[in-house]
């Protein structure tokens, strides 16, 4: 009798595969890492709807579909680079493309003297220390389905490190793309980045997820942040894929004492996507700010999953989740807040807002609040709802078009999240990309009319 082999079983085969090619590759700590993350993978298999955190996102549509490895060398990393050539923005640049080869742009800008912007296995050779105190140590795979499988074919990513008490003044840019696909036509992209901020350091980073409009491919990403004492670090991603390409990424934080982080997610492509954001506290004193927005069309499933742990006294948390739906979308927020017995002067605030532009699409909302503590402020809500019909009636009495009047308020809904973009150039560029999704003119003539 021949036995089928299961979806699980085609990742575990790859693993071995890859294994196989690597051989005596990298060294034996990161090996016995990738072994357990298999073998936990193996133990966990993927999520199902009866998961409580997967209960309205079916992955069965993902792990359907045979992707495969690329080739562990991929030629096309420079043809890659051109899809985002245009409308780039200064600052230092570290190109990841098909999963591998991370290079440094020709016009990145010099970067201060200890901080370091490489590929992890460069890396590996002069902070082998720094990568094995931290790689993998914030992630936890150990729960994780899709993290366990992304930290079991590890082996080349994004490594940022600033040493203590360093200003980095310009943007750090992690830009992930996909430029080709295999003979196989499904190719399935490992990703990571490790981005380690010093003691009173401060930086941006900004991650960007692209690849061809109409192909199948599966992008599976995951971030780790640690921040020093004191360290600042404003963090951005955004999320590019193209219409037919699955997404699943988490980004795990770790704050020590008095450090603020935030970071701001921009969803505007993908068939499928999982985002996850998990932020520890593990120092008295952190702030933390988590905004997202995510716009969906046609038959397009966002899932954004967000966990906050107050483990720690005076720490506040800032959470704000933009969602805007159109045709047959179908969105996903599911926030958590964790507020231990010990973490008393906790502030923590979460918002989730939808816009419904058809009757056809569906949001599942549920923010959380788990509190165990007594002196606290917290609160937490979500909105659900349509166009304003009399904002509607007030621009067309100014002679303004309903497509354009629509297209007009959906705009000001959205940008009060990329308005937070403290870095202008890139804030300009979003709001020239949400203008032109709404066939309006340019941003200073919206603005105007608003």
């Amino acid at each position: 009798m021949i036995e089928t082999m299961t979806e699980k079983d085609v990742y575990l085969s790859q693993h071995a595969q890859l294994e196989k090619e690597l051989g005596d590759g990298g060294p034996d700590w990161m090996r016995r890492m990738r072994e357990a993350a298999i073998e936990r993978f193996a133990g966990l298999g993927f999520p199902t709807l009866r998961h409580e955190d997967w209960k309205f996102t079916n992955v069965a549509p993902l792990v359907k579909v045979p992707f495969r490895l690329p080739p562990v060398d991929s030629p096309k990393a420079a043809e890659g680079f051109r899809l985002l050539s245009h409308g780039k923005i200064p600052g230092v640049t570290l190109v990841c493309m098909n999963g591998h080869r991370p290079f440094l742009a020709r016009d990145s800008k010099p970067l201060p003297a200890g901080v370091v912007v490489c590929g992890l296995a460069e890396a590996l050779r002069d902070h082998a220390g720094s990568i094995q105190a931290h790689l993998a140590q914030v992630a936890d795979y150990d729960n994780h389905a899709f993290t366990a499988l992304n930290t079991a074919f590890l082996r080349e990513g994004a490594f940022v490190y600033v040493p203590p008490g360093v200003d980095v003044k310009e943007p750090i840019y992690l830009h992930v793309g996909v430029s080709g696909l295999g003979p196989a036509g499904y190719d399935v992209w490992y990703r990571r980045a490790l981005v380690v901020i010093g003691k009173g350091s401060r930086a941006t980073v900004v991650e960007r997820f692209f690849g061809p409009p109409h192909a199948t491919y599966f992008t599976s990403a995951v971030t780790e942040v640690v921040l020093g004492e004191k360290a600042v670090l404003d963090h951005y991603k955004l999320q590019q894929e193209g219409d037919e390409a699955f997404h699943v990424a988490a980004l795990y934080a770790q704050q020590e004492r008095a450090s603020n982080f935030s970071t701001h997610f921009i969803g505007l492509g993908g068939k499928l996507v999982r985002n996850e954001v998990r932020v520890q506290f593990e120092g008295e004193g952190c702030e933390s700010t988590i905004n997202g927005l995510y716009m969906a069309g046609g038959r397009q499933h966002m899932d954004n999953h967000t966990v906050i742990d107050h483990a720690k006294p005076h720490c506040a948390s800032h959470e704000l989740y933009k969602g805007i739906l159109d045709g047959h979308a179908h969105g996903v927020f599911n926030g958590k807040i964790f507020v231990h017995q010990d973490a008393q002067k906790t502030d923590a605030k979460q918002t989730n807002q939808t816009l419904l532009l058809s009757e056809d699409a569906v949001i599942n909302t549920k923010p959380q609040l788990e509190i165990y503590a007594d002196d606290v402020k917290c609160t937490h809500g979500a909105t659900v709802g349509q166009l304003d019909d009399e904002a509607i009636f007030y621009l067309r009495s100014r002679g303004i078009g309903l497509e354009q009047a629509r297209g007009l308020l959906t705009y000001a809904f959205a940008n009060d999240i990329v308005d937070r973009v403290k870095i202008e150039p890139l804030r300009e560029q979003l709001e020239r990309q949400l203008l032109a999704k709404q066939h309006l003119p340019h941003a200073p003539e919206a603005k105007e009319v608003l």
